[in-house]
């Protein structure tokens, strides 16, 4: 049971997950002071709403905790971590905090590999804005309302399920969603892809029984774990039989229509403020969400056009004379195909920039990366983002993704090293009607917005 008199100090508090559960917990009445290792916006926010933020770990600054909460991020050995424990103060992951959260009221987790910060965003938004006052906890800035966070006096409480490193399993939801399946982050299933899609089905088994799961029948991953679980899940698609399917799609420069159907009834008309086809799924996913949440379709249309996206998720960084600067965060090989394909429907020339995250993640994907960068104009790869700690494998460089994104999707690809010689290529040859497109996990956007920076001041 939560117990809102408690002391929670968070390690590493600056985080989009673990700021996102800091001040839930702040809203809700707890006492919570964090520590990191630079201020940023995310702790600026959490010191203005009454935590006590620490620039810096010292094992003083646990002092008086009743639970303290780190992430994956954060190092064994860190001071903090350690004097809690030979204090015997309580130690969660971060996704074990959540879980008490998500596990006490009605849970709406959002898992897959791709979209769960856009999907989670517009569930959010629209029962926001529907008058159902939801709590959410989100791992990306919602544009809509300018923060990753709420705690609501409704009965739902919406986040993203990471599968990642195996915390999904930590959630007991009421409706779980799985947009899709794919074989990332393995190096946390011993390389094994069949025990990924096993977590799946273990985290889908954990749905309560007066829940439901919502899946998209379109991924050959989930249609092939259907027969696995317990009960009916509520599919939705496009292009293979399901429940619920979308047709009439049209595809706009930074916008999607589309007709929705109830099997052969026809719901009505979804508009979209934001592009891709991939946008249709998050948000078939969304309208099913809401209305097994009480909110009729009508209510739910009204609404969803109004969402305007999550921060790094198709953000306009700039529009300066006919030139549009855009940031994503696709960082797999399928969203990346996503976004450029979004990026098409605006008819201008695709300039795009990409930072792979992780040697493991290049690794394990190097070919299906080497073939998604076929429907840009240009393509430039920089240096690997690597977290702290991770080890470079032998033979895996940026350098030689590039040689293979020539030989396999795209001839017009080149190796830049760092953000520094890509800011000033840009700078030197971006011309009207060009669209760059910034691509990563990592902090690749930077090279965006001082893009967009040098245009304007032009």
């Amino acid at each position: 049971m939560l117990n809102t008199s408690e002391h929670v100090h968070f390690i590493g508090i600056g985080g989009y997950g673990m700021s996102a559960i800091a001040r839930v917990m702040l809203e809700m009445g707890y006492k919570v002071t964090g520590s990191d290792v630079a201020s940023q916006e995310l702790t600026e926010k959490l010191a203005a709403k009454g935590a006590q933020i620490y620039i810096g770990h010292t094992a003083e600054q646990i002092q008086g905790a009743d639970l303290v909460v780190y992430s994956t991020a954060l190092s064994r050995d860190n001071v903090e971590r350690v004097a809690a424990e030979e204090q015997n103060i309580p130690v969660l992951h971060r996704a074990q905090m959540l879980a008490r959260l998500l596990n006490e009221r009605k849970g709406i987790a959002v898992a897959g590999a791709h979209g769960k910060t856009t999907t989670s965003s517009m569930i959010s938004t629209v029962l926001e804005d529907c008058g159902v006052d939801p709590t959410f906890i989100i791992g990306g800035e919602i544009m809509n309302v300018g923060t990753n966070a709420k705690a609501g006096q409704g009965e739902y409480v919406v986040a993203e399920a990471d599968e990642s490193d195996g915390s999904f399993l930590q959630y007991y939801p009421w409706l779980g969603v799985v947009l899709n399946i794919e074989a990332d982050h393995l190096e946390n299933y011993d390389g094994d892809f069949n025990q990924l899609k096993a977590a799946y089905v273990q985290f889908l088994s954990q749905i309560r029984e007066d829940g439901t799961a919502v899946v998209c029948a379109d991924d050959e991953n989930i249609r092939a774990i259907l027969p696995e679980l317990k009960y009916q899940a509520t599919t939705y698609g496009i292009h293979h039989d399901a429940e619920y399917s979308a047709r009439d799609l049209v595809l706009g420069d930074r916008q999607v229509s589309f007709t929705m159907l109830h099997g052969e009834e026809v719901m009505g008309t979804i508009r979209l403020s934001v592009p891709g086809k991939h946008n249709v799924y998050n948000a078939m996913a969304t309208v099913i969400t809401c209305m097994k949440a009480g909110v009729p379709f009508e209510e739910i249309a009204q609404s969803i056009i109004k969402f305007n996206g999550a921060k790094r998720r198709f953000q306009v960084l700039g529009e300066i004379n006919d030139i549009l600067v855009i940031d994503d965060y696709a960082h797999h090989p399928t969203e990346i195909e996503a976004t450029i394909s979004a990026a098409k429907a605006t008819g201008k020339r695709i300039v795009a920039v990409f930072q792979p995250q992780r040697y493991s993640r290049t690794f394990f994907l190097l070919d299906a990366f080497s073939r998604a960068f076929g429907d840009a104009d240009e393509v430039i790869i920089t240096d690997i983002y690597a977290p702290a700690g991770e080890k470079q494998i032998e033979g895996i460089t940026s350098a030689k993704l590039a040689e293979l994104i020539v030989q396999n999707s795209n001839a017009g690809a080149r190796y830049l090293s760092t953000k520094d010689e890509v800011l000033e290529d840009l700078k030197g040859r971006v011309a009207p009607g060009d669209l760059v497109l910034t691509m990563g996990a990592g902090d690749i956007w930077k090279v965006g917005a001082a893009l967009a920076e040098v245009l304007k001041s032009k």
